[in-house]
């Protein structure tokens, strides 16, 4: 199937579901989903729900409700407080399932409430390829997904987010803080906001797509190796160590593999992630 008919089937999977609630984070997928949802079915029959906490960056969420707004959407915040839940915190393989099941239930319940027919998400078909037990979640509250119904890829999503001139067509990928945090070290708002103040500092650096892996008191940097040199060169070298340890990290790594999306996943047996 080409792109433009998986396009088009997006639409007829969009028209097909009437008023719905947009699991919206600002990002490629999302803000995409969110934007031909409106257009097919009018900003009177989408509602965009995004969550706020200490798991996702302020300037993350500050984005995400401008171009919520750009797109002429009313948008809703709401709080899942995923960090009362013992099972969250202790950030066990399984921590994203505990934390989507706080936000689909509280999406479910708005979307009974405001009359809409479903809740949908940006899940695309690219994320069948990684261990993502959200996707469990997505399944228990019957959450629709129009992007992998229409077999639409992430490189997909990015076109045709360029041809709707959308501005996050080329924004790198950014999950929720806690997915930087090692399996097995419990997720605290101490840890979260030493990472997003560390990744804010590194972007300001110049770095675009990266991550901070917190292993307590270590910080593993990814970055792709062409960009290693910004990293160890001086005087970003000393800049980086400084600037982390001052944020509370003891030790400060580069990690030579490079940047890679879900690394932590790395080191969970394959049985577990069956």
């Amino acid at each position: 199937m080409n792109l433009q008919n998986k396009y088009i089937l997006l639409r007829q999977i969009l028209k097909r579901l009437g008023r719905v609630v947009v699991a919206y984070s600002g990002g490629v997928d999302s803000t995409f989903l969110l934007k031909v949802s409106v257009d097919v079915l009018g900003a009177k029959n989408v509602l965009a729900c995004i969550a706020t906490g200490p798991t996702l960056a302020e300037s993350q969420y500050k984005q995400a409700v401008r171009i919520a707004k750009k797109i002429g959407v009313k948008i809703e915040t709401v709080k899942p407080n995923e960090m009362a839940d013992p099972k969250f915190t202790s950030n066990k393989a399984d921590r994203c399932f505990h934390c989507k099941v706080h936000l689909m239930k509280l999406l479910t319940d708005i979307a009974k409430r405001g009359g809409f027919e479903k809740v949908i998400c940006g899940h695309n078909i690219d994320d069948n390829k990684d261990y993502r037990p959200g996707r469990l979640a997505i399944r228990k509250f019957k959450i629709a997904c129009p992007l992998a119904d229409a077999k639409l890829a992430k490189n997909d999503i990015r076109e045709l987010s360029r041809k709707l001139n959308l501005s996050t067509a080329d924004v790198p990928a950014s999950p929720c803080l806690a997915s930087r945090i090692s399996y097995g070290l419990a997720i605290t708002e101490k840890r979260l906001r030493q990472i997003e103040k560390g990744e804010e500092f590194l972007r300001s650096l110049g770095l675009v797509e990266f991550r901070l892996r917190h292993h307590d008191t270590i910080a593993r940097i990814e970055v792709h190796p062409r960009d290693f040199s910004k990293i160890v060169k001086e005087p970003n070298r000393s800049k980086i160590i400084k600037k982390l340890k001052s944020f509370g990290f003891k030790y400060v790594t580069i990690d030579l593999q490079g940047f890679r999306s879900g690394s932590l996943n790395e080191a969970l047996p394959k049985q577990q992630k069956a």
